[in-house]
C-alpha cells in the first residue's frame, strides 16, 4: 500500500506542468525535486552513518562547476557533465574522506567545514578555470536525442527523473541491510566493531555516494540556471539541506522527503510580506523545532506510539 501511494504520488509530482503553465510554480518544483535529493545524500551521511557533513556544500557547487566546465571549456554535453560531476565527487569524498574519518567526529565537522570553504575559495579566486565573480553565464540547454531541452517544462523533467531515480537508489539502500549497519554503527561503533563490522568501509562508502548524488543535483541545478558562479556555493544552500534533514527527523527517508518538498515551497508562500519574509521563516523553523523536536518522522513516531498505548486495555 505504501509503495502504490509513493509511485501514485510521484507520478502526480510529474505531471506538475500538465496542471499549471506557470514558470514560476514549475521552477519551485525544480527546486524541491533537486534540494529534497542533496537534503537525502545529506541525510545518508549524517541521519544514517552519524556524520555531520559540511562538505556537502563544496561537493553541491563542485558537481555545479565540473558539468558547466565539461560542457563549455572540453566540448562535452550535458550527460557527460553529470557524470563527470558525480565521479569526480565520488573520488574527491574518497580522498578527503579516509584521512578525515580516522579522526574524530568532532575533528571530521571541522575537516569538511574547512574543505566547503576551500571550494568557495577556489571559485572566486582560480580565474583562469571557473572565471571568479563573473562565473560562467549561457549554458547551453541540455538536448536529447539531437533535441534541445530548453523549455522550463523540460527541465523539470529531467530533475524530476533524477529525483525519482536518487531516491529510489537512497530508499532500496536506507532500507537494506547496508542501511542497517550505517544505523548500528552510529549507534554504537565499538558493538558493531565487535561483531565483525568494519565501520571504515561503510562511512566512506556513504560518504562517497552522498558526494556524487549531491555533485549531480548540482549540475543539473545549474543547467536548470543556466549559470554558475561563487554565489552557487552560499551558505544558504548548505542551511537549507540541513533545515530539510533536521525538520524531517534525522534518519528517516520518509521524512526527509516530505519536509524537502514543504521547506523548498515555504520562503516562495511567505513572498506575501517582502520585509517580513525571513523573520516568518525563522518563526516557523522554531514552532516546528519545538512541537517537533524529532522531525516529522520522530512526531509519527510519538504520535503512533500515543495511540497505541490508548488502546491498551486499563
Amino acid at each position: 500500500m505504501k509503495a502504490f501511494a509513493a509511485i501514485f504520488l510521484a507520478l502526480l509530482a510529474g505531471a506538475l506542468p500538465f496542471f499549471t503553465t506557470s514558470h514560476y510554480v514549475i521552477g519551485i518544483g525544480v527546486s524541491a525535486c533537486i534540494f529534497t535529493v542533496a537534503a537525502a545524500a545529506l541525510n545518508l551521511v549524517y541521519g544514517f552513518a552519524g556524520l555531520l557533513s559540511f562538505a556537502q556544500l563544496g561537493f553541491w557547487g563542485i558537481g555545479g562547476y565540473a558539468a558547466a566546465l565539461v560542457v563549455t571549456a572540453f566540448g562535452g554535453n550535458f550527460w557527460q557533465g553529470l557524470a563527470c560531476a558525480g565521479a569526480l565527487n565520488a573520488l574527491l569524498a574518497l580522498g578527503i574522506g579516509y584521512p578525515a574519518l580516522r579522526t574524530g567526529r568532532h575533528a571530521f565537522v571541522i575537516v569538511t567545514l574547512a574543505f566547503a570553504l576551500l571550494t568557495t575559495l577556489i571559485a572566486r579566486d582560480w580565474e583562469s578555470l571557473t572565471r571568479g565573480p563573473l562565473g560562467i553565464p549561457g549554458l547551453p540547454p541540455p538536448s536529447l536525442f539531437r533535441f534541445e531541452l530548453n523549455s522550463v517544462p523540460q527541465l523539470y523533467w529531467i530533475a524530476w527523473s533524477y529525483a525519482m531515480l536518487a531516491l529510489a537508489f537512497l530508499y532500496l539502500l536506507s532500507t537494506s541491510r547496508i542501511g542497517r549497519t550505517l544505523v548500528a554503527i552510529k549507534q554504537n561503533e565499538p558493538l558493531a566493531s565487535a561483531q565483525g563490522i568494519a565501520p571504515m568501509r561503510y562511512k566512506l562508502a556513504a560518504f562517497a555516494l552522498g558526494a556524487a548524488l549531491t555533485g549531480v543535483a548540482g549540475g543539473v541545478y545549474t543547467f536548470y540556471l543556466r549559470i554558475i558562479d561563487p554565489s552557487f556555493l552560499d551558505f544558504y544552500y548548505m542551511q537549507t539541506f540541513l533545515i530539510i534533514v533536521i525538520i524531517g527527523g534525522a534518519g528517516s527517508f520518509w521524512g526527509v522527503v516530505a519536509a524537502g518538498i514543504v521547506m523548498s515551497a515555504l520562503p516562495e508562500i511567505l513572498r506575501f510580506s517582502a520585509d517580513l519574509r525571513m523573520i516568518l521563516y525563522g518563526v516557523v523553523l522554531l514552532v516546528a523545532m519545538l512541537a517537533m523536536p524529532g522531525g516529522i518522522a520522530g512526531w509519527l513516531r510519538h504520535s503512533k506510539l500515543g495511540r497505541a498505548r490508548a488502546a491498551l486495555p486499563r
